[in-house]
Order: C-alpha cells, then structure tokens, then sequence
C-alpha cells in the first residue's frame, strides 16, 4: 500500500471514527436523562410514553451503530483490500463500449449494496419496529416494495450514469459542467413527477374526507404564502403505525400528503400544529437551501474529478 493510500485510508477511518465518538457521547447523555421530564414540562408530558420513546431511539441508535459499522468495514476492504482493482478488471474485461461498461459497473455495485442490506432491512422492520408496535408490513409487501425499489434504481440511476457517462466521452474537457447542468435538470424533473409516477407505486393517495381540516389548512397555508392544490390522505398504515406529512411541488404550489395515521392519532388542531411545523420549513426556505446546498457540492465533486482525472493522481494511488 503506497504512502497516498495509507494517507486516504487513515483519514477516512479518522472521520469515521469522530463521527462515532459523537454519537456515543450523544448516545450516552440519551440513556442517562433521555427518559426524565423536564421541570417545565411536569404534568404535561406522559413520563412513559416519553421512556418508552427513548427506549426506542437508544435501540434504533444502537442498531445504527452496528450497520454502520459493518458498511464501513465492506467499503474499507472493497477499496483498500484490492477487491476494487479486481472488479474493475473483471468489468473491464467484457469489452464493452464505455458508457456500457460504466453502468455495469455502477449498477452492480448498487445491487450488491442492496443485497448486503437485506439482513438489516428485515431485523429493523421486524424486529425492533415489531417490539415497539409500529410495523405492520408483511413479508410479502416488504418483498414487493424491495424488488420495485431495484427497478426504480435501475431505471433511475441508468438514466444518469448512462447520460452522464455519454457526456464525459462527448465532452472530454467540459464534462463537469455538462454533467453537472443535466444532474440538476433531472432531479428537479423527478422532484416534480414524483407525486404523479412514483409515489403512487408504493401508497395510495385519496382526497381527505373532512372539509372542516381541509378549510383549516388551506386557510393557514394561505397565510405563509403557500397555495395548495389538493390534500390527500395516503395508506401510510399498511406498513407502519408512525405518524407523519409533508408537502410534495415545485414553487408556491404545493400538494399537501396527510398519513392516515395521523388523521387516526390525532385532532385537528394537532394536525394544524404538525403541518405548521411543515410551512415552516416552507417559510425559512429550508428545502430551497437545501438544495442550494447539495448542487454547490456536487459541482465541487465533479470539477474535483475533472482535475484528479487530468492528472495522474489515481494511477499512483491504485
């Protein structure tokens, strides 16, 4: 192992290790006073509900930890322990054209990830939100949604290494730029189709049924600035009883997605707080900077790559 790899792979195992460091320290404060009510708030909050929603979130911590762990591990071999120089040969090999031979290479990785992530899937799903009385997914529907979730990544992901991959041989000098443009373009496109095509492979969205909330949000979200063009309910309990909305659209158009658990859970007014709570974000331009934010990066990366490419860097570390 060459002295550039050594430096990547002690750095990174460096941040890793921090990061862990920080939510131990979290993770410990939690189990510690995690479970008592706060003088302020004596008598206004259930002391169990509250042990029992910090039993939870150790649990779910805890096994965060370990599947962390165990993806580090995988990533750590895969790069540092020449499996990575082993599967390039191997997809190279095929003598395939470069765009083709790009997108195998990507999409089996993306497979592989998806297998190795089964085990944990199935112990989160059945194991711990089964303890805590939130799942109701069936092992058929888990099923279901898996292999709809392979074939939405394929066609997806396909589509921007495929176009992405023709673009960086169309364009040996500019491909950063052209990229990064077409990366944008298609996000915001799957941003705004996405309530339409593939939200409803996964739930079903019905208009709510209680004009009294309805007029109430749509009053409120008026007031933000916020005009809605339709509520739904969606079927959010066939696989978990978690409670929760959000808002789907591009612009001041928004759709408004009410779980039928929470209908189910809570009052109006305590629907108005939660999608309150929303409009906010809405209002303080979260989401927008958000994604101000990931696209400043992401052309970072990708002129990061157009240099390192240029160069000779990758030829003396691997």
């Amino acid at each position: 192992m060459n002295v550039y790899l050594v430096i990547i792979f002690f750095s990174y195992l460096s941040i890793v290790l921090f990061g862990y460091w920080l939510k131990a320290l979290n993770l410990g404060h939690l189990k510690k006073y995690g479970a008592e009510v706060p003088l302020e708030f004596e008598g206004r909050i259930d002391s169990d509900l509250l042990k029992r929603t910090c039993d939870y979130t150790i649990e779910n911590s805890k096994f965060s930890f370990v599947t962390s762990i165990f993806n580090n591990i995988v990533l750590l071999v895969f790069l540092f322990g020449g499996l990575l120089n082993l599967y390039n040969s191997w997809v190279m090999s095929m003598n395939r054209h470069f765009v083709v031979s790009g997108l195998a290479f990507f999409l089996l990785l993306i497979y592989a990830e998806n297998i190795i992530s089964i085990p944990f899937s199935l112990y989160r799903n059945f194991k711990i939100e089964k303890k805590f009385g939130f799942n109701t997914l069936t092992p058929g529907l888990w099923l279901t949604d898996f292999f709809k979730s392979i074939l939405l990544s394929t066609i997806l992901v396909g589509i921007l290494i495929s176009v992405g991959l023709w673009i960086v041989s169309s364009s040996p000098r500019f491909w950063w730029l052209w990229v990064w443009g077409f990366f944008l373009l298609f996000s915001l496109f799957i941003m705004y189709i996405s309530p339409y095509v593939i939200e409803p492979l996964f739930n079903k969205f019905t208009p709510i049924d209680d004009s009294e909330l309805e007029h109430r949000i749509k009053d409120m979200a008026e007031k933000a600035g916020v005009r809605v063009s339709s509520i739904f309910k969606m079927d959010a309990s066939k696989r978990s009883r978690h409670s929760n909305a959000y808002f789907t659209g591009i612009g001041k158009v928004k759709r408004i997605i009410l779980y039928d658990t929470l209908l189910t859970k809570m009052d109006r007014d305590e629907v108005i707080a939660v999608l309150a709570h929303e409009i906010g974000h809405w209002k303080k331009k979260h989401i927008l900077k958000r994604i101000i934010v990931s696209e400043v990066m992401t052309f970072a990366v990708l002129y990061a790559a157009f240099y390192i490419l240029q160069s000779d860097f990758l030829l003396q570390v691997f």
